[in-house]
């Protein structure tokens, strides 16, 4: 058998959470149009008779300019040790630019085996995707360029192909029945921030982050139903309007939202109780950033 880590890394937007997602075949990942909509390492888990692949999806890698992106970054350094493979995801769909530049440089300097991905290839002339290939090659010694659509599915099979040609043997790192190492109360918020970044207007998804104060589980057994209090946090008082809507209306509606997706996971019927409160600069306050930092 094949066993190993295998870690997504790119920019913003290049598709790595939908990636991760459709390679264990179970949403372990949120996703949004939004930039910078994952924030901490997250691993899924494939299991399957080849062995198994530890994935890990790792923030959009940007200039960080807050103490969260700042986190965030240190998080994608972090997940480039002790690995096997790394997985370098752009979207094809756009131009090369500094961004780009920026993650290659990165990639190159990691000195590690590395398979090149052309994400988003239902979005891109097929006449633009040879030179942009030949582009990454020259700049890069990849073991693999592939070509896919995370969304599609695209090259999916063929990219796990390959990926199990260059794993070593070894021993599952996990119970094969397990898809990810994140909490089941983890995945509650972020299944209630994705939520945010889906109703909300586009200046305050940046500004948003989810804390549950609460998850009980002691009625899960005899009753079938679990408890998440949770606090949506803003930096403005204005945002904190957006989020709640008129007379509470869009509050209401991405809590019914999330609440339908965390049942799915959990398996039961959920109690879904929301709060939005406003932290100014909290994006720069230690105490915040732990805080939330405790629930991952």
């Amino acid at each position: 058998m094949k066993s190993g880590v295998v870690t997504l890394i790119g920019r913003p937007n290049s598709g790595k959470s939908t990636l991760l997602n459709a390679l264990v075949r179970q949403k372990v990942s949120i996703v949004s149009p939004s930039p910078q909509t994952t924030r901490h390492r997250i691993r899924g888990i494939l299991t399957e008779p080849r062995g198994q692949v530890v994935f890990v999806d790792t923030p959009g890698v940007h200039r960080p300019e807050y103490g969260m992106n700042r986190r965030m970054q240190r998080s994608v350094q972090d997940a480039l040790r002790d690995i096997d493979l790394l997985l370098l995801l752009v979207d094809g769909s756009i131009a090369f630019g500094a961004g780009e530049g920026y993650v290659l440089d990165l990639v190159t300097r990691a000195t590690l085996p590395t398979f090149l991905l052309i994400n988003k290839i239902d979005k891109i002339a097929k006449p633009k995707l040879l030179p942009l290939m030949r582009r990454y090659a020259e700049a890069c010694n990849f073991l693999e360029i592939i070509p896919l659509s995370a969304l599609t599915g695209d090259n999916r099979e063929l990219l796990l192909d390959r990926i199990f040609a260059h794993l070593p043997e070894g021993r599952p790192l996990y119970d094969a029945e397990q898809v990810t190492d994140r909490s089941e109360r983890f995945l509650a918020a972020e299944f209630i921030r994705e939520k945010v970044l889906a109703f909300a207007r586009e200046e305050v998804p940046y500004a948003t982050a989810v804390i549950v104060r609460k998850f009980d589980e002691s009625r899960r057994e005899s009753r079938r139903l679990v408890v998440v209090e949770a606090d949506i946090l803003v930096e403005k008082k204005s945002q904190q309007g957006i989020i709640i809507g008129k007379e509470g209306v869009q509050l209401r509606d991405l809590g019914s939202a999330a609440r339908r997706e965390i049942e799915e996971l959990l398996g039961c019927k959920l109690f879904l109780s929301l709060n939005v409160r406003t932290e100014p600069k909290w994006r720069n306050n230690e105490a915040v950033l732990d805080e939330l930092e405790v629930g991952t």
